[in-house]
């Protein structure tokens, strides 16, 4: 089965491919991709997308343990977590092609959580962003909504900042309906477009 269509089935609610198929698929796009050099835009990764399947790297496996494993679907009914990208507006009717907002958010029965804060797009198709602001909510009402870690400050130096001293994601696998990233600290991750 093709590298692709594997990933997209492990996106599914239905059949999906072992674990160790999917790091297989996933890291097989990543050495394609470094040998294609493909270039994405941060257009292609605006919208909405659920998170799917993660893994973790040697250290935060052995951490984990039998928890994480070499790679893991995310559970659908104990929690929905999902990432949306969007452009920033710098002029009336214009957008700046690489630098937009993230919105992390993890829903759990009736509390969701959600981490915002600025992107930049680079053209080795690293995504660079920071969490500078939190939205609790209860049962659809926000109960909470602020700035965390010097949020103000840290998002006025934010495009100044090197990707070294920021989080961020390398995407390598970007597609109408999936997308799939080697996090800073190693691991991976796929998303199905919402």
């Amino acid at each position: 089965m093709e590298t692709t269509s594997i990933l997209e089935q492990a996106t599914k609610s239905n059949s999906k491919p072992s674990a160790d198929v999917v790091v297989a698929a996933l890291l097989a796009a990543e050495k394609s991709a470094k040998k294609t050099k493909t270039r994405y835009a941060f257009n292609q990764l605006t919208g909405h997308w659920q998170l799917c399947f993660i893994t973790g790297t040697k250290k935060t496996r052995k951490k984990a343990g039998i928890v994480l494993g070499a790679g893991r679907y995310i559970p659908q009914w104990i929690a929905k977590i999902s990432i949306a990208y969007a452009a920033e507006p710098v002029a009336e009717g214009e957008e700046n092609s690489e630098i937009g907002r993230v919105e992390n958010s993890v829903k759990v029965g009736t509390m969701e959580l959600t981490l915002s804060g600025p992107t930049k797009f680079l053209p080795n198709n690293i995504l660079a962003f920071d969490f500078t602001r939190i939205t609790v909510k209860l049962l659809g009402k926000t109960v909470y909504q602020g700035s965390i870690r010097g949020g103000e400050s840290r998002e006025a130096e934010f495009l100044s900042l090197s990707v070294g001293k920021q989080a961020f994601f390398a995407y390598f696998l970007v597609e109408d309906g999936i997308i799939a990233a080697r996090g800073r600290g190693g691991g991976l991750a796929l998303w199905g477009r919402v």
